[in-house]
């Protein structure tokens, strides 16, 4: 199906172009969602009429999603979630989540902006992209961690899996000197009853 571009889509092609997809992209997402006309004669004369305006319009939003992008382009935001000791979540974090994390902190994301490059399945610093318009994009760093403590040790640039290294290690140096100790309380018993 032969359709007009009203906005960029990416992969696809800029405002105004005729492209061909397939019927049902056309049908189930494109149309409904207002990012395209069907190309007939009518639409293509009523396309060419409002191009002026889309365009400003395309304008706007833009400046706006870049306003909102300087703002947004870095932040980090803290998902507490239950997970394993090696580090697995009980789940995942999806785009929701995230979405609900940066509105939380101020922020209007919604869950159709955020785009996971791949399911976040495990503790720790996770960068993810926020379409704010089809030209402009932000990146946000989601901190997943059981407690805010872990959160807060995590964006210090530590992982789960030093932390239960370090406290392993810690744990295993206390139980040698513990044995240290009572080997040396033993021979001093031992010394006394001679």
């Amino acid at each position: 199906m032969q359709v007009i571009l009203l906005e960029r889509v990416a992969k696809l092609g800029q405002m105004g172009e005729v492209v061909n997809v397939k019927d049902g992209y056309a049908r189930n997402f494109l149309l409904p969602q207002g990012k395209a006309l069907r190309a007939n004669d009518g639409n293509i004369k009523s396309f060419e009429a409002r191009k002026a305006q889309l365009e400003a319009q395309n304008l706007e939003t833009k400046k706006e999603a870049e306003a909102v992008s300087a703002k947004l382009d870095g932040q980090t935001f803290v998902i507490i979630r239950s997970a394993s000791d090696a580090g697995a979540l009980y789940g995942s974090v999806t785009t929701r989540d995230a979405a609900d994390a940066a509105t939380e902190a101020g922020f209007t994301v919604g869950r159709g902006q955020v785009t996971l490059d791949k399911p976040i399945k495990e503790l720790g610093l996770h960068t993810v992209s926020v379409v704010l318009h089809p030209e402009v994009t932000a990146k946000i760093v989601i901190n997943v961690a059981r407690s805010a403590e872990e959160a807060e040790l995590q964006a210090a640039g530590k992982s789960i899996q030093e932390l239960a290294a370090e406290a392993e290690a810690a744990a295993e140096f206390e139980i040698a000197e513990l044995f240290d100790e009572i080997g040396a309380a033993n021979e001093d018993g031992e010394d006394m009853g001679r």
